[in-house]
């Protein structure tokens, strides 16, 4: 109800008296006569009007394309919402938390961080210090790459899901650095991490975290500083074996196909000769067969065709011949007759 501003001047100017000093200001008690007159029905349609539209302004919520909103109604999970403008129960009955499913966070692992103490490693003052499978010690350090998967189990599976997501992803790392060789740790990065990815998302998956990993990102493997030149040695060492064998493997390369090929020649000769020798000895057997046979039929003949051409073959290997009667008495006539020959022939 509005004031009765006509009445109330009118009021003041009587009360003044007609004097100069202005009218008077309303007394308290008439101000709290005129509120009275105001309704009830009037003031809570008021409250009313403003709860509403408190209700309403903080109903309303927004979530971002890259977000998703989780509701809880009294604490209790209700819905998981999607990007857009939605609505919500007011006044705390319904309490929305985004959370940015997009957004790929990391987590390095490379010394102690502050308040990060591994609590498998409690002992240890770097987190990326490891025991290899050939018991020797390596400075392992890496990068993981994750981002939020499902909002409902990052919220309300895992009350810490940070430390739990680097205490998983230590020893994952150590497990898989364990079954390695000090060479293969520092020189077979990549496969390391592949590997080390496959075990930490089973172990996350298994404790309903809600993450999915990126990847695995494997810096510059080494041995702790106080033992590298050892290690170098070692290395050099190493390299230079690898080297003599290579050497070795070369030389029994050329030398042993060598000699196989030398000894497969005379292999191959021995059994041509034995060939020949059987060829040779079947022939004249064969021969001496024919012959036999030829002795059997007519053996005068056959004796003196074989001793004539015997001597058809030896005489003309005796070089000069001389035959003499038993009854000469003299041999210089017979030695000149070369002499006399020659010149006759000359």
């Amino acid at each position: 109800m509005s004031w009765d501003w006509e009445k109330l001047k009118e009021q003041q100017r009587h009360q003044g008296g007609g004097g100069g000093g202005g009218p008077a200001p309303p007394q308290l008690d008439e101000i709290f006569a005129r509120m009275k007159e105001f309704k009830p029905r009037t003031v809570l349609g008021l409250a009313v009007v403003v709860l509403l539209a408190m209700g309403l302004f903080s109903s309303a919520y927004k979530v971002e394309n890259n977000e998703k909103g989780v509701v809880q109604r009294f604490g209790k999970y209700m819905q998981t919402t999607g990007p857009g403008l939605h609505f919500k129960i007011p006044f705390g009955v319904e309490k929305v938390t985004k959370v940015n499913v997009l957004t790929v966070m990391k987590e390095e692992f490379e010394g102690v961080q502050a308040g990060q103490r591994s609590v498998m490693d409690e002992g240890a003052e770097d987190v990326s210090l490891m025991l290899t499978g050939d018991l020797n010690v390596a400075v392992v350090p890496w990068i993981v790459q994750y981002r939020v998967q499902d909002p409902y189990k990052y919220l309300f599976r895992v009350s810490n899901v940070r430390n739990t997501l680097r205490d998983l992803s230590e020893s994952s790392m150590r497990l898989v650095v364990g079954d390695r060789s000090i060479n293969e740790v520092i020189s077979k990065r990549m496969e390391i991490a592949e590997e080390a990815k496959g075990l930490l998302q089973k172990e996350l998956d298994q404790a309903d975290t809600g993450l999915v990993i990126r990847t695995i990102e494997m810096k510059t493997t080494n041995v702790p500083q106080p033992v590298q030149s050892s290690f170098n040695e070692v290395n050099q060492a190493v390299q230079e074996k690898e080297r003599m064998i290579y050497q070795a493997r070369e030389e029994y390369n050329k030398a042993v196909p060598q000699a196989k090929g030398e000894g497969e020649r005379t292999v191959r000769g021995a059994e041509g000769y034995a060939t020949d020798r059987v060829n040779r000895a079947e022939g004249d057997a064969s021969r001496f067969l024919a012959l036999y046979e030829e002795y059997t039929k007519a053996p005068d003949v056959t004796r003196r065709r074989l001793y004539l051409e015997t001597l058809r073959d030896v005489l003309p290997n005796l070089g000069d011949k001389y035959i003499l009667d038993e009854d000469q008495k003299n041999f210089l006539p017979l030695l000149q007759m070369g002499d006399v020959g020659q010149g006759g022939a000359k």
